[in-house]
């Protein structure tokens, strides 16, 4: 792969080695190397993006898929991902596109140009950037949103949230709506299972809800790393005191996979306990994902308890309400409804 696209937020180092400061993790890249997310490329001293466009992962999903139940409920996004990843998070369940490099991926590229069409032409409601962490292709989202705004789709971010605050808030500024992970609740955990942040993390959930970005959050259950009371205290208490109680929670099923298979599924009984507390606690839409009950996924109004959107499985029916408003007791329910 030739250079391409000049990276931003690059700086020099000794010789010719550069710090690049997109994320956190401030990579140290010699000549001819690649940061921890695989497609930021140092050639000559200067740093390239080499997943730029690339996007070898290209499917129509319904919107709760990403997971989003209060945005746009019961539509379609085309949703796209890329390579790479700059988290090492060993239980990583996509790790085939996160660990991947764009080395021998050059037909997969969609040009800037392509991406809007694509988008209108399959019906979708606009783009879902997920599957790998999307805010690593910054130089192709700079270039690409405008466009997609423009022309009033929809833009969709799945992320980790794990990104320096300037370019973050870039990509925050045009985007509709957001799922970002909060994979735990300490320093150690987010150093130990994911090789981040966790202070970095959540500065930038605030700052896109701030923005008025539609935020939900996921947090993936692993039995015996992240499922302990404090830290299940500590997330509730922090959406709580810096967000808000009616941004949707969304408590999702480990499932052994890439480095972490000793571990075994989280009990949905765990599950069941910690949406009880979260409820419990003032949080008015908690979920449960990757299993299936009951209720796990309805839409129940925080005021009166109508259920305003049953879901079975990925499919929806709205019946309670209209424009986001309860039709029983008015109550404004959080979210993206047109």
């Amino acid at each position: 792969m030739q250079p391409g696209v000049e990276a931003e937020y690059q700086f020099p180092h000794e010789g010719v080695s550069v710090r690049c400061e997109l994320c956190p993790n401030s990579c140290i890249i010699p000549d001819g190397g690649r940061g921890i997310c695989s497609v930021r490329v140092n050639r000559g001293g200067a740093l390239f993006a080499d997943g730029y466009g690339i996007y070898p992962a290209v499917h129509m999903d319904p919107i709760e898929k990403k997971p989003l139940n209060h945005f746009l409920p019961g539509s379609s996004i085309l949703s796209v991902g890329s390579v790479g990843c700059n988290l090492r998070c060993l239980h990583c369940q996509n790790h085939s596109l996160a660990r991947g490099s764009p080395l021998g991926l050059e037909d997969s590229r969609i040009p800037p140009g392509e991406m809007v069409g694509i988008s209108m032409k399959r019906g979708s409601v606009g783009i879902a950037f997920t599957y790998n962490e999307p805010t690593i292709n910054f130089e192709y989202l700079m270039d690409v949103l405008p466009d997609l705004r423009g022309s009033g789709a929809r833009v969709v971010m799945v992320t980790n949230g794990h990104l320096s605050p300037e370019p973050w808030k870039r990509v925050m500024s045009m985007t509709d709506g957001a799922n970002i992970d909060v994979k735990g609740f300490t320093e150690e955990f987010y150093r130990d299972v994911t090789g981040g942040s966790l202070r970095s993390v959540l500065e930038n959930v605030r700052a896109a809800f701030d923005m008025g970005v539609h935020v939900e959050l996921t947090y993936l259950v692993i039995p015996g790393r992240n499922d302990d009371g404090d830290q299940v205290a500590g997330f509730l208490q922090w959406v709580r005191d810096h967000l808000s109680t009616s941004v949707p929670l969304h408590f999702t099923r480990f499932h052994p996979d890439h480095r972490m298979t000793d571990v075994p599924p989280t009990p949905v009984k765990t599950l069941e306990r910690i949406r009880g507390e979260a409820v419990d606690s003032g949080h008015e839409h908690v979920y449960i994902g990757n299993a299936w009950g009951d209720g796990f996924n309805d839409t129940n109004c925080p005021g009166c308890g109508k259920v305003l959107i049953n879901r079975d499985g990925y499919s929806t029916r709205v019946k309670g309400f209209k424009n986001g408003i309860c039709s029983s007791c008015k109550r404004e329910i959080y979210g993206v409804w047109k």
